[in-house]
C-alpha cells in the first residue's frame, strides 16, 4: 500500500470515521470494534474497506502487538495515525480518574475504554492522532479528564488541538456538536480544520457554502421502493398530534405558548424532540442512537426516518450497507462519526504531517 498517510481505526462502529479518512486520502489499514453487526456492516462494504485489515473483538483483549503487525505489513514505511472515540460513558464521572499515578492515567473499568485508546497510540506511537467525544467532556465537571487526557499525549511528544466542532459548518445536514483531541508529532499548518459552510446569512464575501438542507440531503428516499414498517405511526398514541405539528417545530406548536387552541401539552414540560418534526428548507437536528417511539426527528410526511434517509443526514455515502436489525441499525448511524465532519479533522491532521 503506497500512500504518505494511512490510519488505524479504533472503536470503529458503522464505519463513520474510516470512511472520514479514506475522503481525506488517508487510507484505513485495520478496524477494529466489539459489536458483531458492526463488523458485518464493514464487510459488506467493501469499496471502503475491501483492503483493510478488520479485527473484531473487545479492545481490552487485543494486544497493540496486533496492531503493530498491521502497520508493518501494510503501512510500507508510510506515516500513519490513530483514529476513533471512545463510547462517552466513562466521562460521567470524573472522579474515577483521580488519584491514579499509573502512566496511561486511568485504572477504573467504568473509564478504561479510553485508558485502551491511550495505551495504543502510547504503543503504537503514530505520526497523529484523532480522538472524538461528546461536547459535554469539555464541561468543567470533567476537566480532570482532558487534562488527564493532554498530559499522557505530551508526555508522549505530541502538540495538539482541542476543536469544537459542529457537523452543520462541514457539509453535513445535521446540527451535531462533538469535540476532537488532535495530536501530532509534526507542525500544525493553522489553527483549526477548515469549515466549508456557514449560516447563509453570514457567507457573504466568504468561500463558504450555505448550510446544507435536509430537503436536499435525503432527496430520493421518499419513494414506495424505501418504505419501511418502522417508519409508520398510525394508530400510535400521539400519531393525530403530531400530524399538527408543523415542520420544524415540536410538540410546543400544541400547546398555550404557542397560541394553540385548546392546548394537549403545556410548554417545557417535554423533552425538547417530543414530536419533533423535520423541515425540508432547514438542517436537521441531532440523529440519536436510541430514540424513544415520540423522539424525532420526525420526517415532515408525519413519518419517522427511513435508513437511507438517517444515513444521508450523517453524511454516509449514498448505497453504503448496514448489517443487523432496525434498532442496531439506528444505533449504529446514530453513534457515527458523520463523515464529511470527521474528513475536515483528519484533512487538518494530515496536512500537519506531509
Amino acid at each position: 500500500m503506497n500512500n504518505n498517510v494511512v490510519a488505524v481505526s479504533l472503536f470503529s462502529g458503522a464505519g463513520g470515521l474510516d470512511i472520514a479518512s479514506k475522503l481525506a486520502g488517508v487510507p484505513v489499514i485495520s478496524s477494529t470494534d466489539f459489536d458483531s453487526d458492526c463488523i458485518e456492516t464493514l464487510k459488506l462494504n467493501d469499496l471502503y474497506f475491501g483492503d483493510t485489515t478488520i479485527i473484531p473483538g473487545d479492545l481490552h483483549t487485543i494486544d497493540s502487538s496486533i496492531f503493530k503487525n498491521v502497520v508493518k505489513e501494510k503501512a510500507n514505511d508510510a506515516k500513519f495515525i490513530v483514529i476513533g472515540g471512545a463510547p462517552c460513558q466513562p466521562f460521567s464521572k470524573a472522579g474515577y480518574w483521580v488519584g491514579n499515578q499509573s502512566r496511561r492515567g486511568i485504572n477504573d473499568p467504568r473509564a478504561n475504554l479510553v485508558n485502551e485508546y491511550l495505551r495504543v497510540v502510547t504503543d503504537l506511537e503514530p505520526d497523529g492522532f484523532v480522538f472524538e467525544n461528546v461536547e459535554s467532556l469539555l464541561h468543567p465537571t470533567h476537566k480532570i479528564i482532558v487534562e488527564k487526557f493532554i498530559e499522557i499525549i505530551e508526555e508522549a511528544g505530541y502538540s495538539y488541538k482541542i476543536i469544537k466542532a459542529n457537523a452543520l459548518d462541514y457539509g453535513v445536514s445535521q446540527k451535531r456538536k462533538r469535540i476532537f483531541i488532535i495530536g501530532t508529532k509534526g507542525t500544525f499548518k493553522s489553527d483549526i480544520p477548515e469549515k466549508t459552510h456557514g449560516a447563509p446569512d453570514k457567507i457573504d464575501g466568504t468561500s463558504l457554502r450555505p448550510y446544507v438542507n435536509v430537503g436536499d440531503a435525503i432527496r430520493g428516499f421518499d419513494g414506495d421502493e424505501f418504505f419501511e414498517p418502522y417508519e409508520v405511526v398510525d394508530g400510535g398514541t400521539y400519531a393525530a398530534d403530531l400530524k399538527e405539528v408543523p415542520p420544524g417545530m415540536n410538540y410546543k406548536a400544541l400547546t398555550a405558548w404557542a397560541g394553540y387552541p385548546n392546548p394537549k401539552f403545556v410548554a417545557d414540560k417535554r423533552f425538547w424532540n417530543f414530536l419533533l418534526k423535520l423541515s425540508p428548507d432547514l438542517p436537521s437536528w441531532t440523529i440519536t442512537a436510541q430514540p424513544g417511539p415520540w423522539v424525532g426527528p420526525f420526517h415532515w410526511d408525519n413519518r419517522r426516518l427511513r435508513v437511507p434517509e438517517a444515513a444521508a443526514i450523517q453524511s454516509f455515502p449514498t448505497g453504503y450497507k448496514f448489517h443487523g436489525s432496525r434498532r442496531s441499525i439506528q444505533k449504529q448511524i446514530g453513534n457515527a462519526v458523520p463523515p464529511l465532519m470527521g474528513k475536515s479533522m483528519i484533512t487538518f491532521l494530515k496536512e500537519s504531517l506531509i
